[in-house]
C-alpha cells in the first residue's frame, strides 16, 4: 500500500510538471507580428483625406511629423526599404536599368540580404503582395520569380497593374490573371489576401510579417468604383509655391520654366480629384486590416506601419505633376504606427528615414542586422525614449536622366540633372550636377521661395562640407554623420 502511494504522488507530481509547462507554454507571447502598408507617390497634403487611416492608425497610434525618403522615387525608395540603406549604397539610383530598376537589384544580388530574409531566418512567416521593384515581370524577367526569404508571394508583375485591371499576380511562382469587374479592384484584392493572412496568423505559433504595397494614388490614379464619385468639387491646393511667380534665384532647373497656364492648372486639378479618389481603396484597406486583427485577437500583439514611397508635386515651383526633386513636397512623407508599447495620439519630431524601416522591423523580431544597414531601429522613439543623440540631418540623391516615372507622367520640363542635397532641422542646401545651387531657410521660408545660396556664404561651406562626407558615407558612419551636431556660423 505505501507503494501505491508514493507511485500516486510521483505521477502526480509527473502530471503537474507536465500541466505547468504546456501552461507556460500557452501563456508565452509569440513575438509580435508586423503588417507594412506602402502607397505609391502619397504626399502629405494628400493623406489628410484619408478619415478611417486617421481614426484607427493615427488617432490611436503615434505620428511621425518629420518622416523623410533619401530618394524621392520609386524603385531606389523600395530598395531602401528592403535594405536599409541609402541608395548610394545600394546602387539602385533609378527606376530603370542602367540606373536601377528590378534587373539591377537582382543582378547585383540584392535580394539575397533582405529585410526579409532576415525575419524569415528569424522564424517569422514573411508575406509579400503587390508592386515590387519597377519592372519586375517586365519582357525579359521573369513573371514567375520570387524572390528569396519570402514564405509567400503575390507580386505583381510588369505595369499593368498601374490601372488597377486586367493585370497578373504572380502567386507562389503562379502567374494569374485578373479582369475588368469590380472584385478584380486591385487594392481590394490585396486587402482580401491581407485578410486571409491574418486569419491563418491567429491559429499559428509563428509571427508574421506582413507587406503589402499598393500601386494608388500613382498615376493613372483608377479608383474603385464606389469612389468615383468623391471629390468631384475638390479644389487643387495652392500653398505659396504653387506656380511660384519669380523663379530668377533658383538653378536653371527651375528657373527656365514657364509660368503654368490655365489649361495646365485645369489638367492638374483632374489628377489631383483622382489621387483623393484612388487613395479611399487603401483607406478601406487599412480599416478591414485592423478590423481583421481586432476579430482574430491580434490586434495587440501586432504593430501596423502606414507610410509612401515618396512624396508627389502638383504645381509647386511651376512644376507639373511629379517627384523625384529635393522639395519639401517630394522627400517627405506621411508615416505612422500603431502596436504593442505605442502611445495613442503621440507626434514625434525627431527626424526619421526610410532607410529606418529594416533595422527598426529587425529589433522587433529580436534579431540583428547585417553591417551594411546606413539606418537605425525606431523603436525606442516608437516606445516614448528619445535616444541622448539623433540624427541632426541626412542625404537625398538623385542619379541619371530624366526618371521613367517623369517621362510616364509627361512632364516635359523635367531636368535630366543629378543632385545632391543635405535636409537638417531648419535648413535644405542642394548641389546639382550641372553647377547649380539652393539654399532654404525652412523655419523662414518652408515653402522655399527664396534661394540664400549667395547671402550666406558661411552656412553653404558648413552644408557644403557636411553634404559631401554624406555622399560617401556607410552603415555606422553615416549614422555618425547624421548624429554630429553641424556648427551654425
Amino acid at each position: 500500500m505505501p507503494k501505491i502511494v508514493a507511485l500516486m504522488a510521483v505521477l502526480l507530481i509527473v502530471a503537474g510538471t507536465v500541466a505547468s509547462l504546456s501552461l507556460s507554454k500557452a501563456q508565452t507571447p509569440k513575438r509580435p507580428n508586423i503588417i507594412f502598408l506602402l502607397s505609391d507617390d502619397e504626399d502629405i497634403k494628400l493623406h489628410e483625406f484619408m478619415p478611417k487611416t486617421k481614426a484607427l492608425l493615427e488617432n490611436q497610434g503615434t505620428k511621425f511629423n518629420n518622416f523623410f525618403v533619401t530618394y524621392s522615387l520609386c524603385c531606389p525608395s523600395r530598395s531602401s526599404i528592403l535594405r536599409g540603406q541609402y541608395p548610394h549604397n545600394t546602387k539602385v539610383e533609378g527606376n530603370q536599368m542602367p540606373e536601377g530598376g528590378f534587373e539591377k537589384f537582382l543582378s547585383l544580388g540584392l535580394e539575397n540580404s533582405t529585410i526579409a530574409t532576415w525575419l524569415k531566418a528569424g522564424g517569422y512567416r514573411t508575406v509579400f503582395m503587390g508592386k515590387y521593384l519597377n519592372g519586375y515581370g517586365n519582357q525579359g524577367t521573369d513573371p514567375t520569380h520570387v524572390p528569396p526569404g519570402w514564405s509567400e508571394w503575390y507580386g505583381a508583375i510588369g505595369s499593368k497593374p498601374y490601372s488597377e485591371y486586367n493585370y497578373q499576380l504572380n502567386e507562389n511562382g503562379t502567374a494569374v490573371s485578373y479582369g475588368n469587374q469590380p472584385q478584380d479592384y486591385l487594392v481590394d484584392v490585396l486587402a482580401g489576401k491581407a485578410q486571409k493572412v491574418i486569419e491563418q496568423g491567429a491559429s499559428s505559433s509563428d509571427p508574421f510579417f506582413l507587406y503589402l504595397a499598393s500601386f494608388v494614388p500613382h498615376q493613372p490614379a483608377t479608383p474603385a468604383p464606389r469612389h468615383a464619385q468623391l471629390f468631384l468639387d475638390s479644389k487643387l491646393p495652392q500653398p505659396a509655391s504653387f506656380n511660384e511667380a519669380n523663379v530668377s534665384d533658383k538653378p536653371k532647373q527651375i528657373g527656365a520654366r514657364a509660368l503654368l497656364n490655365a489649361r495646365q492648372i485645369m489638367q492638374l486639378g483632374m489628377l489631383y480629384r483622382k489621387r483623393l479618389q484612388s487613395l479611399q481603396a487603401m483607406d478601406d484597406l487599412v480599416e478591414r486590416v485592423i478590423n481583421t486583427l481586432k476579430a482574430t485577437g491580434q490586434l495587440e500583439n501586432t504593430y501596423i506601419v502606414y507610410t509612401s514611397d515618396n512624396g508627389f508635386h502638383l504645381g509647386e515651383h511651376r512644376q507639373m505633376q511629379g517627384k523625384n526633386m529635393p522639395y519639401e513636397e517630394d522627400i517627405r512623407v506621411p508615416m505612422m504606427v500603431r502596436g504593442p508599447g505605442i502611445a495613442s495620439g503621440k507626434v514625434i519630431d525627431q527626424i526619421a528615414l526610410n532607410n529606418d524601416f529594416a533595422p527598426t522591423f529587425a529589433e522587433i523580431a529580436g534579431i540583428g542586422t547585417p553591417a551594411f544597414v546606413d539606418g537605425r531601429s525606431l523603436l525606442n522613439l516608437w516606445h516614448g525614449t528619445a535616444p541622448t543623440t539623433w540624427r541632426s540631418s541626412f542625404m537625398v540623391e538623385r542619379r541619371g536622366g530624366k526618371s521613367q516615372a517623369q517621362t510616364e507622367l509627361g512632364d516635359e520640363n523635367s531636368s535630366p540633372m543629378s543632385f545632391n542635397a543635405i535636409r537638417t532641422k531648419d535648413h535644405t542646401y542642394v548641389e546639382w550636377g550641372d553647377g547649380g545651387r539652393e539654399l532654404y531657410d525652412l523655419t523662414r521660408d518652408p515653402n522655399q521661395l527664396e534661394n540664400q545660396v549667395n547671402t550666406n556664404a558661411a552656412l553653404v561651406k558648413t552644408l557644403s562640407s557636411r553634404l559631401k562626407e554624406l555622399s560617401t558615407c556607410v552603415a555606422e558612419t553615416c549614422r555618425k554623420l547624421e548624429d554630429a551636431a553641424i556648427n551654425m556660423p
